[in-house]
């Protein structure tokens, strides 16, 4: 059967990288969650002090990119069956899903030198095809040409739930769940949103020829039944 590029696109929290992971499980493809590398470069920016009150220290952000010092690469897990974030060589899977790394993705996600550094690591990950890749621009920047493309959606509510349940269930201390807060991570979620469709490079926008997927009200296997049953609609075709 021949290989294809599927792009699942969509806005924060919605679910994006489980249903894709889910998919390139079952078809035996490859998986790139290209929003942990957004987030990667976020945490080494927090990390290296390049998030002042003023804003981000863009000079020194580029000068670090340009002199090859942020390395992201994917290694898989056994025991989780997915694959781990890493970046310079070190684990942060768990650290870019915290709400700090969170608060800070979008500003450098609109970097338009941060943008085009990933979209080139990307592209070359997607050569051989036979890869899910998720993100905000995979079916409009990265991969236009892809056999299938999904855009994913839910109200920002439901995704401020997810979210605060995720963090929650991570949370190992009392201290850790009582600092969560439900107003402040649905203010991170429209705060994105906004931020993540008005930036000037590969804005988030739906593809004139996406599936749209609303699945604020669907559950993880009704979500899984209906990507598999559009994925073998089209590889059918070609």
């Amino acid at each position: 059967m021949k290989k294809i590029i599927i792009a699942i696109d969509g806005h924060s929290s919605c679910g994006k990288s489980t249903m894709a992971k889910q998919l390139a499980k079952e078809i035996g493809y490859v998986y790139v969650d290209t929003g942990a590398m957004y987030r990667a470069v976020t945490l080494y920016a927090l990390r290296n002090g390049l998030f002042p009150e003023e804003g981000i220290k863009e000079a020194e952000l580029k000068a670090a990119v340009e002199a090859g010092k942020i390395q992201i690469s994917f290694q898989f897990n056994p025991e989780t069956g997915r694959p781990d974030t890493y970046l310079n060589g070190e684990k942060v899977e768990d650290e870019i899903r915290q709400m700090a790394v969170s608060n800070h993705v979008s500003p450098i996600a609109a970097l338009p030198f941060v943008r085009a550094l990933l979209t080139q690591q990307q592209q070359a990950m997607g050569k051989a095809k036979g890869i899910v890749m998720d993100g905000r621009d995979i079916g409009t920047a990265v991969f236009p040409q892809a056999e299938m493309k999904v855009f994913v959606t839910a109200s920002a509510e439901v995704r401020a739930e997810r979210r605060y349940k995720e963090l929650m269930g991570k949370a190992t201390t009392e201290e850790e769940k009582a600092a969560l807060n439900f107003q402040e991570i649905l203010k991170n979620v429209q705060e994105r949103d906004y931020i993540d469709s008005h930036r000037e490079t590969a804005p988030l926008r739906q593809a004139e020829d996406a599936l749209v997927l609303d699945n604020s009200h669907l559950t993880r296997e009704e979500q899984s039944a209906w990507l598999l049953a559009k994925y073998q609609e089209i590889v059918e075709k070609i």
